[in-house]
């Protein structure tokens, strides 16, 4: 009998979340992502976006609907969230690099803690990411010493380490200044470019044309509109998203 092969590696079904306080953050709000996918989601703040994300990594908690990473539900009791959060890489807005440690070190420590690979595996692998994303001559720089693309680069290469299936960014440019900007989207291109499925939540919507197989936007919670990068910005058919894109383009 062949196994049956799912290209489809995130499925989110009727997604919710409402807060304590009654914030509706997300309501029924739907998703497929095949594997080597790059899928860019924009939209107004407080749209819902990041918090989607973050659910898709079980950083926030759904209220009702499933989601689904490679066939494990996240939903199900009997599903061990932290195997499932190595399969999924997560980068930041804010760097969250450990301030005591070279850009090598904060690289190696997870592999070594989490997937118990011994120093040198770790100082190996560590190497080749740094220099991947173009700091193989500041991997025994601190934060402190790089800029905040390279420290963001440094946090983009520590969450390839754990070698996932899934990369999340969460807005990854927007504490940058602007000349910093290209460096960490030159990197996130090259990601897409070796097959790396992507979730993007960004305002650059630039990297969004040239690198998305697929655009979503959400307002208000809701999944408003998704389509192929060519069509969603030429597209007069959603009010909605035409307020939205002549306001930011």
């Amino acid at each position: 009998m062949t196994e049956h092969f799912d290209p489809s590696i995130i499925v989110a079904r009727d997604v919710d979340k409402i807060y304590p306080n009654g914030c509706h953050a997300l309501k029924r709000v739907s998703l497929e992502i095949n594997r080597g996918e790059v899928v860019v989601i924009i939209g107004p703040s407080g749209s819902g976006k990041s918090t989607f994300l973050r659910t898709l990594n079980q950083l926030e908690t759904i209220s009702d609907g499933d989601i689904r990473i490679d066939g494990i539900s996240l939903t199900d009791k009997r599903t061990d969230i932290n195997k499932v959060r190595e399969e999924v890489g997560m980068v930041f807005q804010s760097f969250n690099l450990f301030p005591h440690k070279t850009a090598l070190q904060n690289v190696m420590l997870a592999p070594m803690k989490v997937l118990k690979k011994s120093r040198e595996q770790a100082e190996k692998k560590g190497r080749e990411l740094l220099y991947k994303v173009g700091l193989s001559e500041r991997m025994h720089s601190y934060p402190s010493q790089l800029s905040g693309g390279q420290q963001q680069r440094v946090a983009i290469a520590r969450a390839l380490a754990m070698m996932p299936k899934i990369m999340l960014f969460d807005e990854p440019t927007s504490a940058l200044d602007p000349e910093m900007v290209g460096e960490v989207l030159d990197v996130m291109k090259s990601l897409a470019s070796d097959g790396m499925t992507m979730v993007v939540v960004t305002h650059e919507m630039g990297f969004a044309r040239e690198v998305a197989d697929r655009v979503v936007f959400m307002e208000e919670g809701e999944l408003v509109f998704e389509e192929r990068p060519e069509r969603f910005f030429e597209s007069t058919s959603n009010e909605r998203l035409q307020r939205f894109l002549g306001q930011v383009l």
